[in-house]
Protein backbone atom coordinates (compact mmCIF):
# COMPACT_ATOMS: atom_id res chain seq x y z
CA UNK A 1 0.00 0.00 0.00
CA UNK A 2 1.52 3.43 -1.03
CA UNK A 3 1.72 6.61 1.54
CA UNK A 4 -1.19 8.08 -0.58
CA UNK A 5 -3.53 4.96 -0.16
CA UNK A 6 -2.95 4.96 3.72
CA UNK A 7 -3.79 8.30 3.70
CA UNK A 8 -7.28 7.53 1.93
CA UNK A 9 -7.44 4.46 4.35
CA UNK A 10 -7.16 7.45 7.25
CA UNK A 11 -10.24 10.00 5.88
CA UNK A 12 -12.21 7.29 4.68
CA UNK A 13 -12.81 6.72 8.73
CA UNK A 14 -13.78 10.27 9.72
CA UNK A 15 -17.65 11.49 9.68
CA UNK A 16 -18.33 13.67 6.37
CA UNK A 17 -19.31 17.03 6.63
CA UNK A 18 -21.26 18.98 3.56
CA UNK A 19 -19.66 22.04 2.33
CA UNK A 20 -22.45 24.23 3.59
CA UNK A 21 -22.03 22.94 6.61
CA UNK A 22 -18.64 23.54 6.71
CA UNK A 23 -18.96 27.14 5.31
CA UNK A 24 -21.22 27.98 8.24
CA UNK A 25 -19.27 26.65 10.90
CA UNK A 26 -15.75 27.66 9.50
CA UNK A 27 -16.01 29.72 5.95
CA UNK A 28 -12.91 31.76 7.61
CA UNK A 29 -12.51 34.57 4.95
CA UNK A 30 -10.45 36.18 7.35
CA UNK A 31 -8.12 34.07 9.18
CA UNK A 32 -4.61 33.45 10.75
CA UNK A 33 -3.34 31.00 8.69
CA UNK A 34 0.13 28.53 9.21
CA UNK A 35 1.65 26.76 6.64
CA UNK A 36 3.65 23.53 6.48
CA UNK A 37 5.18 21.78 3.86
CA UNK A 38 6.17 18.20 4.69
CA UNK A 39 7.00 14.60 3.21
CA UNK A 40 3.84 12.96 2.24
CA UNK A 41 5.14 9.73 4.20
CA UNK A 42 4.21 12.06 7.49
CA UNK A 43 0.55 12.66 6.16
CA UNK A 44 -0.82 9.27 7.98
CA UNK A 45 0.69 10.42 11.15
CA UNK A 46 -0.99 13.93 10.98
CA UNK A 47 -4.16 11.86 10.17
CA UNK A 48 -4.06 9.48 12.66
CA UNK A 49 -3.43 12.26 15.72
CA UNK A 50 -6.64 13.80 15.13
CA UNK A 51 -9.11 14.05 17.67
CA UNK A 52 -12.46 12.17 17.31
CA UNK A 53 -14.65 15.00 16.29
CA UNK A 54 -12.53 15.49 13.58
CA UNK A 55 -14.71 15.44 10.31
CA UNK A 56 -14.09 15.48 6.76
CA UNK A 57 -15.58 17.49 3.65
CA UNK A 58 -17.23 15.21 1.03
CA UNK A 59 -19.11 16.35 -1.80
CA UNK A 60 -21.26 13.63 -4.11
CA UNK A 61 -18.84 10.97 -2.10
CA UNK A 62 -15.58 12.80 -3.30
CA UNK A 63 -13.54 13.50 0.11
CA UNK A 64 -10.57 14.56 -2.35
CA UNK A 65 -11.08 17.42 -4.66
CA UNK A 66 -8.63 18.60 -7.75
CA UNK A 67 -8.09 22.23 -8.34
CA UNK A 68 -5.90 24.04 -10.59
CA UNK A 69 -5.26 28.06 -10.26
CA UNK A 70 -4.11 30.55 -12.25
CA UNK A 71 -2.33 33.92 -11.21
CA UNK A 72 -2.58 37.00 -12.62
CA UNK A 73 0.55 40.01 -11.68
CA UNK A 74 1.72 43.01 -13.22
CA UNK A 75 4.54 42.67 -15.37
CA UNK A 76 6.53 43.76 -12.99
CA UNK A 77 5.59 41.16 -10.51
CA UNK A 78 4.25 43.75 -8.04
CA UNK A 79 2.06 41.26 -6.11
CA UNK A 80 4.81 38.95 -6.14
CA UNK A 81 7.62 41.33 -4.89
CA UNK A 82 4.99 42.81 -2.29
CA UNK A 83 5.07 39.48 -0.41
CA UNK A 84 9.24 38.64 -0.90
CA UNK A 85 9.85 41.95 0.30
CA UNK A 86 7.22 41.47 2.93
CA UNK A 87 5.52 44.54 2.11
CA UNK A 88 2.23 45.19 4.27
CA UNK A 89 -0.26 46.13 1.35
CA UNK A 90 0.13 42.76 -0.66
CA UNK A 91 -2.14 40.99 -3.10
CA UNK A 92 -2.55 37.94 -4.90
CA UNK A 93 -5.12 37.82 -7.90
CA UNK A 94 -6.09 34.16 -9.09
CA UNK A 95 -8.56 32.90 -11.08
CA UNK A 96 -9.74 29.26 -9.17
CA UNK A 97 -11.07 26.52 -10.68
CA UNK A 98 -12.38 23.40 -9.15
CA UNK A 99 -11.91 20.82 -12.13
CA UNK A 100 -14.14 18.37 -10.53
CA UNK A 101 -17.18 20.63 -10.80
CA UNK A 102 -15.75 23.15 -13.46
CA UNK A 103 -16.55 26.04 -11.76
CA UNK A 104 -14.39 29.07 -11.53
CA UNK A 105 -13.74 31.92 -8.69
CA UNK A 106 -12.01 35.39 -9.42
CA UNK A 107 -10.06 35.44 -5.82
CA UNK A 108 -8.35 38.26 -4.46
CA UNK A 109 -6.03 38.15 -0.79
CA UNK A 110 -4.75 40.87 1.11
CA UNK A 111 -3.25 41.38 4.47
CA UNK A 112 -5.47 42.60 7.27
CA UNK A 113 -4.74 43.38 10.90
CA UNK A 114 -2.23 41.63 12.71
CA UNK A 115 -1.17 39.07 10.17
CA UNK A 116 -4.41 37.75 9.24
CA UNK A 117 -5.10 36.98 5.50
CA UNK A 118 -8.25 38.53 3.97
CA UNK A 119 -9.86 36.38 0.94
CA UNK A 120 -12.57 38.00 -1.14
CA UNK A 121 -13.78 35.57 -4.32
CA UNK A 122 -16.46 36.02 -6.89
CA UNK A 123 -17.81 33.32 -8.96
CA UNK A 124 -16.72 33.58 -12.81
CA UNK A 125 -18.74 32.11 -15.66
CA UNK A 126 -15.54 34.20 -18.31
CA UNK A 127 -12.70 32.93 -19.48
CA UNK A 128 -10.29 31.64 -16.97
CA UNK A 129 -7.30 32.51 -18.93
CA UNK A 130 -8.00 36.14 -18.82
CA UNK A 131 -9.59 38.77 -16.51
CA UNK A 132 -12.51 39.90 -17.91
CA UNK A 133 -13.91 43.14 -17.33
CA UNK A 134 -16.31 41.77 -14.42
CA UNK A 135 -13.24 40.18 -12.70
CA UNK A 136 -11.20 43.41 -13.34
CA UNK A 137 -13.52 45.10 -11.59
CA UNK A 138 -13.99 43.26 -8.97
CA UNK A 139 -10.60 42.98 -8.44
CA UNK A 140 -10.02 46.86 -8.60
CA UNK A 141 -12.52 47.37 -5.87
CA UNK A 142 -10.90 45.19 -4.00
CA UNK A 143 -7.27 46.56 -3.77
CA UNK A 144 -8.85 49.99 -3.40
CA UNK A 145 -10.36 48.83 -0.31
CA UNK A 146 -7.15 47.49 0.91
CA UNK A 147 -5.17 50.60 0.34
CA UNK A 148 -4.14 49.63 -2.96
CA UNK A 149 -4.27 51.78 -5.74
CA UNK A 150 -4.40 49.29 -9.05
CA UNK A 151 -5.94 51.35 -11.18
CA UNK A 152 -2.61 51.50 -13.52
CA UNK A 153 -2.25 47.81 -13.04
CA UNK A 154 -2.18 45.70 -16.30
CA UNK A 155 -2.71 42.24 -14.44
CA UNK A 156 -1.14 39.33 -16.85
CA UNK A 157 -0.90 35.37 -16.37
CA UNK A 158 2.18 34.93 -14.15
CA UNK A 159 1.82 31.24 -12.51
CA UNK A 160 -0.45 27.99 -12.90
CA UNK A 161 -0.68 25.54 -9.82
CA UNK A 162 -2.27 22.16 -9.59
CA UNK A 163 -2.98 20.05 -6.67
CA UNK A 164 -5.72 18.08 -5.01
CA UNK A 165 -7.13 18.84 -1.61
CA UNK A 166 -8.34 17.29 1.41
CA UNK A 167 -10.25 19.59 3.83
CA UNK A 168 -10.94 19.24 7.87
CA UNK A 169 -13.21 20.30 9.89
CA UNK A 170 -12.10 21.02 13.40
CA UNK A 171 -15.12 21.49 15.53
CA UNK A 172 -13.20 21.74 18.38
CA UNK A 173 -11.86 25.40 17.57
CA UNK A 174 -14.08 26.00 14.87
CA UNK A 175 -10.73 25.73 12.24
CA UNK A 176 -9.56 24.21 9.14
CA UNK A 177 -6.81 22.06 8.16
CA UNK A 178 -6.40 21.73 4.39
CA UNK A 179 -3.64 19.07 2.62
CA UNK A 180 -2.41 20.10 -0.70
CA UNK A 181 -0.99 16.61 -2.60
CA UNK A 182 -0.06 16.20 -6.04
CA UNK A 183 1.43 19.33 -6.36
CA UNK A 184 2.13 20.93 -10.12
CA UNK A 185 3.58 24.85 -11.05
CA UNK A 186 4.15 25.94 -14.36
CA UNK A 187 4.33 29.10 -15.94
CA UNK A 188 1.95 30.11 -18.42
CA UNK A 189 4.20 30.41 -21.69
CA UNK A 190 5.04 26.47 -21.17
CA UNK A 191 8.72 27.20 -20.20
CA UNK A 192 9.07 25.43 -17.26
CA UNK A 193 7.04 23.14 -14.72
CA UNK A 194 7.69 21.43 -11.88
CA UNK A 195 6.10 18.81 -9.89
CA UNK A 196 6.59 17.63 -6.20
CA UNK A 197 4.76 14.38 -5.64
CA UNK A 198 6.57 13.51 -2.34
CA UNK A 199 6.07 16.61 -0.82
CA UNK A 200 2.78 18.21 0.66
CA UNK A 201 1.49 21.61 2.12
CA UNK A 202 -0.74 21.49 5.16
CA UNK A 203 -2.66 24.52 6.09
CA UNK A 204 -4.13 25.38 9.36
CA UNK A 205 -6.87 27.98 9.30
CA UNK A 206 -8.15 29.62 12.14
CA UNK A 207 -9.96 32.40 13.67
CA UNK A 208 -7.32 32.90 16.63
CA UNK A 209 -3.79 31.59 16.87
CA UNK A 210 -2.64 27.98 17.62
CA UNK A 211 -6.03 25.72 17.11
CA UNK A 212 -5.37 21.94 17.55
CA UNK A 213 -3.86 21.44 14.37
CA UNK A 214 -1.25 23.59 14.63
CA UNK A 215 -0.58 21.92 18.60
CA UNK A 216 -0.39 18.22 16.52
CA UNK A 217 1.77 19.88 13.75
CA UNK A 218 3.97 20.86 16.76
CA UNK A 219 4.19 17.60 18.59
CA UNK A 220 5.01 16.07 15.32
CA UNK A 221 7.91 18.52 15.54
CA UNK A 222 6.93 20.47 12.23
CA UNK A 223 7.34 24.26 12.56
CA UNK A 224 5.49 26.58 10.24
CA UNK A 225 7.35 27.76 7.13
CA UNK A 226 6.95 30.78 5.07
CA UNK A 227 5.85 28.57 1.87
CA UNK A 228 3.29 30.06 -0.57
CA UNK A 229 2.40 28.05 -4.16
CA UNK A 230 2.79 31.56 -6.17
CA UNK A 231 5.76 33.54 -3.90
CA UNK A 232 7.61 29.97 -3.94
CA UNK A 233 6.62 28.47 -6.82
CA UNK A 234 7.17 31.59 -8.88
CA UNK A 235 10.74 31.90 -7.02
CA UNK A 236 11.39 28.06 -7.81
CA UNK A 237 10.78 28.34 -11.70
CA UNK A 238 12.34 31.82 -11.96
CA UNK A 239 15.81 31.68 -10.27
CA UNK A 240 16.40 35.52 -11.49
CA UNK A 241 13.31 36.61 -9.04
CA UNK A 242 14.54 37.77 -5.58
CA UNK A 243 13.76 34.80 -3.42
CA UNK A 244 15.40 35.08 0.17
CA UNK A 245 11.49 34.96 2.22
CA UNK A 246 11.89 31.56 0.54
CA UNK A 247 14.98 30.24 0.44
CA UNK A 248 14.92 28.06 3.44
CA UNK A 249 11.67 26.11 1.68
CA UNK A 250 13.47 26.50 -1.62
CA UNK A 251 16.81 24.39 0.17
CA UNK A 252 15.29 21.81 1.96
CA UNK A 253 12.03 20.84 -0.63
CA UNK A 254 12.51 22.53 -3.98
CA UNK A 255 16.62 21.31 -4.18
CA UNK A 256 16.67 20.78 -8.13
CA UNK A 257 15.15 24.27 -8.89
CA UNK A 258 18.48 25.81 -6.68
CA UNK A 259 20.98 23.60 -8.65
CA UNK A 260 19.75 23.66 -11.90
CA UNK A 261 18.81 19.81 -12.38
CA UNK A 262 15.84 18.85 -14.07
CA UNK A 263 12.66 18.85 -12.05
Amino acid sequence: MTTLDSLGTAVDTLRPIGLHELLAHAELLTRLDRKYMLPVVDLPFVFGGMDEDVRVLEIDGRRQFRYRSLYFDTPDLDGYLGAARRRRRRFKVRVRTYLDSGLDFVEVKTRGPRGTTVKHRMPYDGDPGQLGADARAFVDAVLTGAGIDSAGFRFVPSLTTTYRRTTLFLPATGSRLTVDTGLGWALPDGSAALRTPDRAIVETKSGRAGSGADRLMWSLRHRPCPVSKYGTGLAALRPDLPAHRWLPVLRRHFPTALDGSPA
